[in-house]
C-alpha cells in the first residue's frame, strides 16, 4: 500500500503569536514613554502662576504698615513753604499763648521745638538745608505776639523782641538743633538709598 508523506492534521485551536511589547513595535509608539500621561504636566503653568501671585502678595504686617503710612499726613514743603509754615504756626501759637496764658515766653519756647521737628520732617528732599535756616526766623516772627511792647510804640516792640530773643535763646538753639539733627538723619538715609539703588542697577 502506498503511504502519503503528508503530516496528520492537528486538531484544536491554533496558537497565535504572543503580542509584542510596545518597545518592539515600530512607529511613534516606540518613542513614547510608558505610563506617562500625554496631557499637561503636574505642577504646570496655572499652578505656578497661582504660586507666584501668592508669593508676590504682601504679608499682613506689611499691609498694615502701608495702610498706616497712607493715613498719616506726609506733606512735602518747599524751602519757602517750610518757612511760611513755621512762621504761620508760631504766630498762631503766640496768639493763643497771649490769649490763654498771658504771653508766657517759656510756653512759647516749648511749643517751638515740635514745630521745628515738623518743619524738618515735612520739607522736601531737595530743600533739606533750608529747614535749619527758616526756623530761627519763624521764632523771631512769632515773638511779635508775645514780646513786651514797652510804651506801645515800634521802638518798644523791637526792644521787647530783642529782650525775648536774649532770654529765650536756649529754646531757640534747641529747636534749631532739633531741626538740624533731623535734616542730617534724612540726608544720610537719602544717600544710603541712592547708593543701594546704584548697586542694584544693572550695568548698562
Amino acid at each position: 500500500m502506498e503511504q502519503h508523506g503528508t503530516r496528520p492534521a492537528q486538531y484544536g485551536p491554533r496558537r497565535s503569536r504572543a503580542a509584542l511589547p510596545p518597545q518592539g513595535r515600530g512607529g511613534a509608539a516606540a518613542g513614547r514613554p510608558v505610563g506617562r500621561p500625554a496631557g499637561p504636566r503636574a505642577g504646570g503653568g496655572p499652578a505656578r502662576a497661582a504660586t507666584g501671585r501668592q508669593a508676590g502678595r504682601p504679608g499682613p504686617a506689611a499691609a498694615r504698615e502701608a495702610d498706616a503710612r497712607r493715613t498719616m499726613p506726609n506733606p512735602r514743603l518747599t524751602g519757602l513753604g517750610s518757612g511760611l509754615f513755621c512762621a504761620a504756626v508760631m504766630v498762631v501759637l503766640g496768639y493763643l499763648d497771649a490769649l490763654l496764658l498771658g504771653a508766657s515766653l517759656t510756653v512759647y519756647g516749648v511749643l517751638f521745638v515740635p514745630v521745628c521737628l515738623l518743619t524738618a520732617v515735612w520739607v522736601r528732599r531737595g530743600d533739606l538745608l533750608t529747614a535749619p535756616v527758616v526756623v530761627p526766623i519763624a521764632f523771631a516772627v512769632g515773638l511779635v505776639t508775645v514780646a513786651e511792647s514797652g510804651d506801645g510804640g515800634l521802638g518798644g516792640r523791637l526792644m521787647g523782641i530783642v529782650t525775648a530773643l536774649a532770654t529765650e535763646a536756649g529754646w531757640l538753639y534747641g529747636g534749631t538743633l532739633v531741626a538740624g539733627s533731623t535734616v542730617i538723619v534724612r540726608r544720610i538715609r537719602l544717600m544710603r538709598r541712592r547708593r543701594a539703588a546704584a548697586r542694584n542697577r544693572p550695568p548698562g
